[in-house]
């Protein structure tokens, strides 16, 4: 029902090639299929910060494995949407909107979203 790994490897090295040959860049020659692999995970688990998540995706038996993409992952450079709360309902809203809590200051409770 499924091809196998190796008519999936040939495929893509031929649909690779003849990109890097129709758009003149040798570099693309080097992108492997496993670094499609790679690159969905990292950004898995950057957009979800679950590490779980990211292992059953994969299809992995142990978390040492997976936890080979969380250090690729600068969180320093993300960008996020700020709300403030005043009162408990709008506190609530904001979580059910996927806002998190970040902290209290002079009575006004701080949010934060990733864009």
């Amino acid at each position: 029902m499924f091809p196998s790994t190796d008519i999936v490897s040939h495929v893509f090295m031929r649909i690779r090639n003849r990109l890097a040959s129709r758009l003149h860049g040798p570099e693309l020659r080097r992108i492997r299929l496993y670094d499609l692999r790679h690159y969905f995970a990292t950004m898995l688990y950057h957009k979800t910060k679950d590490i779980l998540h990211v292992m059953n995706q994969l299809g992995h038996r142990g978390l040492e494995n997976t936890l080979i993409y969380t250090h690729l992952v600068n969180f320093r450079s993300d960008d996020y949407t700020s709300a403030v709360a005043k009162d408990i309902n709008e506190a609530q809203k904001l979580v059910e909107s996927g806002f998190e809590y970040v902290t209290t200051f002079d009575s006004l409770m701080l949010f934060r979203k990733r864009k």
